[in-house]
């Protein structure tokens, strides 16, 4: 009959070791490139020959003077530069970029509060990814929301087989080995 114990390969503990490390790295991976774009959207903005310059360089590629849509448009992404909505994109994205970090790094590190961490983060965004996906399906999108819902899945059996011991449990465990 079925063995009710049985626990698939995954979660046996090296490969579990295996995909916590893997699945760590790949938070820090994006961790890595959500930094590069918060301190874009900073700090691009603040540079006003660098934007002058890629608007002068755009206007003679696109031929501005002849165009009234491309010149409108422009002048939107001026409005939505000077409002300050990329400074707070940029902000927002720095403040993810923390929690990415500090997923990986305590995942990496084998730390049971970065996997509940990890597991309330991402299963959080997982609503968001399938309204995406619904709305502009593409393969990036479903391999996003897949992966990211095969790290809750995993992360939750991770978790359910391995129970927090108790101080005083872990006291009478070392007295009977000594």
């Amino acid at each position: 009959m079925s063995n009710p114990a049985h626990v698939p390969a995954i979660l046996q503990e090296p490969s579990r070791h295996r995909y916590l490390k893997l699945i760590a790295l790949f938070k820090i991976g994006k961790g890595v490139l959500l930094l590069l774009l918060g301190v874009s959207l900073l700090f691009l903005n603040a540079r006003t020959r660098w934007m002058d310059a890629l608007s002068d360089w755009t206007a003679d590629e696109i031929l501005l003077e002849h165009s009234r849509a491309v010149a409108y448009l422009l002048d939107k992404l001026q409005a939505v530069l000077a409002g300050g909505t990329l400074h707070a994109a940029g902000l927002l994205a720095l403040f993810y970029t923390a929690v990415l970090f500090t997923e990986g790094i305590g995942v990496y590190m084998q730390q049971r509060w970065a996997e509940f961490l990890m597991i309330f983060a991402t299963a959080a965004f997982i609503p968001l990814e399938v309204r995406h996906t619904w709305h502009h399906p593409s393969l990036a999108a479903v391999l996003i929301l897949a992966i990211n819902c095969f790290i809750v899945w995993f992360l939750y059996f991770v978790l359910r087989r391995k129970p927090v011991a108790a101080p005083a449990q872990v006291e009478r465990e070392l007295a009977k080995t000594a």
